[in-house]
């Protein structure tokens, strides 16, 4: 009885340990470590001491031009060096700002990868579950890819649904009646009003 008990303990422990040593999941499980102590210090750093403790996890753990070029769209293609890295600087801006105030402080919330690690062409899928104490769990998909600073994140799934797509659609109008200039600075409102 005992050894089947320590069997299924550990074949239940194996899928975590393997994600873990993977190179994708140890990067998210940092983000989850940074963002768990930005969480239990929430409420005193406010949302600006937030937003700086997060800004450089937020550029290490997110592939923060691939995910602009992508919300942008085909207009990306046209636009000068100059414009391209304005609209990724305010997208960094959107980026951490989002995280600084939505993750504002700590009630017993658990990060955890769920499964192995899925290798799709250029693509590795993490899978995780935020657990919010006493709440439904809120299921978290990362596709992340490789370049120059490890696996990065590129599009994050809440409950199945691509937060960059949603973006793409609120971009679209002020790019067409702005240009890089009009979206900046659309973003920029958007991330004001998180920050305040």
């Amino acid at each position: 009885m005992k050894s089947s008990l320590a069997a299924l303990l550990l074949l239940a422990a194996w899928p975590a340990a393997a994600a873990a040593s993977d190179p994708a999941a140890a990067r998210i499980e940092s983000w989850d470590s940074s963002l768990l102590s930005v969480m239990k210090e929430g409420p005193s750093l406010g949302v600006m001491g937030r937003y700086r403790r997060l800004e450089p996890v937020v550029q290490e753990t997110f592939d923060l031009p691939l995910m602009t070029r992508f919300a942008v769209g085909s207009p990306w293609q046209k636009m000068s060096d100059a414009e391209r890295q304005a609209l990724i600087r305010a997208f960094t801006r959107l980026t951490t700002a989002s995280f600084a105030h939505n993750f504002d402080r700590f009630d017993g919330e658990r990060f955890d990868i769920v499964s192995n690690v899925e290798t799709r062409g250029p693509d590795k899928i993490v899978r995780s579950r935020l657990t919010p104490r006493g709440k439904t769990p809120v299921a978290l998909v990362y596709r992340m890819q490789q370049g120059d600073g490890g696996w990065k994140v590129v599009d994050i799934y809440f409950n199945a649904i691509s937060q960059l797509t949603p973006r793409r659609s609120d971009f679209a109008v002020p790019l067409a009646s702005g240009g890089e200039k009009g979206l900046v600075a659309h973003i920029d409102e958007a991330s004001a009003k998180l920050l305040k």
